[in-house]
């Protein structure tokens, strides 16, 4: 409800991304902090107290990345706006008339909208800063895919199963809507992505630097900023990455000493008997089994959804839509099926989007009754870190033997710690080719053309590797501190809850509000 949040006549914009913007952003964060730092702390309640510390410290992060504001990429190929936008309109929901007027007026605007971003992106150029043209190509390839037939875009069958699940539309208003939508798509829509391949194809050839941050001017100094706001850490890169070293390290020699005892282990995890496929029984038996170790989840309902052909190549394998903060009810978890999903990865996957992941982590924290604000701080390591740490707890839940579960979790979990160390060096240490052969042949993996697929990723989209391995971690060794500290009164159940009651945050104040909880 706009109105009991203050909010009565919102501006319907996708939103402003011009330079000038970007520039002054520091400054508007300068400016927040200054007036956030003019309250007393001292009449807030206990909620009230966390949610100022939370501010402040999101405002401090926020703060140390804009003083680089040409580093930042909103073009990456898989999570950048033009492969994410199209979903997150086919997900704008319609309550009324109105919602409706709005979208169409949200689709209106996305010429103007991609002309600031391609604006950007020429200031980025003119500064040394532009992409590379392998990124650069899969980004117009993929704008290419969306606008490859206009006629039967899925915007345009979503927007007319939207209308159909309204209440009191007639079917002259519904007639009149699909046509806007249709003219609307064709005006603006199109447009706005075949000036995106336009205006990106003048720019190939602009970019610099085909590897890692490093090589840029102040990019070490960017990272570090970057890695701080992804991972809710004030350790140093390289306290991080021994993090990540001392962990994998412990990882491979379980692997080691299990196949030592059962040698078998290897080729049973390599092809594991399963045989559960339906994904809304996977979720279910995940529901029930989780309660071992978390509390129970909030009310709610969820559909799995699976992502349009016209954007699979481009979307992550899955993701989950966070549900509108005032109506957890409404929840969708995506599958790209390009992924082709067939073994217990499925299953895992839907854990951490799902249940005990993504979706339960959202709903339990709207339910808690945290302040609304707090759905506007941004602390990736907690939502990505808590989802990869379930998932690797959904091993155990699904029907497999003891011994094969834990070899594969423990796996899976060095496998991540090494795209997280890909992922430092490539773009702090200034790692090539030969440094990234020689690391992966390390463990065993030394085709080529893997280890460049792996590379391109790490380059398109810096320090995302660190929010899920890195968050993982800090949660894992949070589990253990309390555990060993609290001996055989350690309540696995109440230590979620405290995690999930606190919500998003820095580890080091996340750690505080679990000491306090489960004192």
């Amino acid at each position: 409800n706009l109105k009991s949040a203050g909010i009565t006549s919102p501006e319907v914009r996708l939103g402003n991304f011009s330079w000038e913007t970007q520039k002054n952003a520091l400054s508007k964060i300068e400016n927040l902090q200054k007036q956030l730092d003019s309250y007393s702390k001292r009449s807030l309640d206990a909620k009230g107290k966390l949610t100022y510390v939370l501010l402040s410290d999101s405002l401090k992060r926020q703060q140390a990345i804009a003083q680089y504001p040409l580093y930042e990429e909103v073009l990456t190929p898989s999570s950048g706006v033009t492969s994410q936008l199209p979903i997150l309109l086919a997900e704008y929901p319609f309550y009324d008339k109105q919602d409706v007027e709005d979208y169409l007026t949200l689709l209106s605007q996305m010429e103007e909208y991609f002309k600031d971003i391609l604006t950007f992106e020429q200031k980025k150029a003119d500064a040394g800063l532009f992409m590379s043209d392998k990124s650069c190509m899969k980004v117009i390839d993929g704008c290419e895919v969306f606008t490859e037939h206009p006629d039967d875009n899925f915007l345009l069958e979503t927007f007319a199963n939207r209308l159909d699940s309204m209440d009191g539309l007639s079917a002259s208003d519904k007639e009149t809507y699909i046509t806007r939508n249709q003219e609307v798509i064709a005006d603006h829509v199109i447009p706005a992505y075949t000036q995106m391949i336009s205006g990106l194809t003048k720019l190939l050839g602009c970019g610099r630097n085909d590897w890692g941050l490093c090589q840029y001017k102040d990019g070490k100094a960017y990272y570090e900023a970057l890695v701080s706001y992804n991972t809710g850490l004030d350790l140093t890169i390289e306290e991080i990455e021994q993090q990540i070293t001392d962990a994998r390290e412990e990882d491979t020699a379980f692997c080691s000493d299990l196949l030592t005892k059962n040698p078998k282990l290897l080729a049973e995890s390599s092809d594991p008997k399963w045989t559960m496929t339906d994904e809304n029984e996977m979720i279910e038996t995940l529901k029930k089994a989780m309660l071992a170790d978390f509390p129970a989840a909030p009310d709610t309902t969820y559909e799995v959804c699976h992502v349009d052909p016209a954007l699979s190549e481009y979307l992550a394998p899955a993701f989950y839509i966070t549900a509108p903060i005032d109506d957890y009810s409404y929840n969708r978890i995506y599958i790209n099926d390009a992924n082709k999903y067939n073994d217990v990865s499925y299953f895992t996957t839907l854990a951490h989007e799902g249940f005990p992941g993504h979706l339960y982590q959202t709903i339990s924290s709207y339910a808690a009754g945290d302040p609304k604000v707090q759905a506007l701080l941004n602390y990736p390591a907690y939502t990505e870190g808590w989802a990869t740490y379930v998932e690797m707890q959904a091993y155990y839940y699904a029907d497999l033997p003891k011994d094969v579960a834990a070899l594969l979790q423990h796996n899976q979990a060095a496998t991540l710690s090494l795209y997280a160390s890909s992922d430092i060096g490539i773009h702090y240490h200034g790692w090539k080719k030969p440094e990234m052969l020689k690391f992966w042949s390390n463990y065993g993996i030394s085709d080529e053309e893997t280890i460049d697929a792996i590379t391109d990723l790490v380059l398109e989209d810096p320090g995302n590797y660190l929010k899920y391995y890195v968050g993982y971690l800090q949660f894992r060794q949070l589990h253990d501190k309390y555990a060993q500290k609290n001996g055989d009164r350690f309540d696995t159940v109440a230590f979620h809850e405290a995690i999930l009651r606190t919500g998003p945050s820095p580890f080091a104040i996340l750690d505080e509000q679990i000491e306090k909880a489960l004192q």
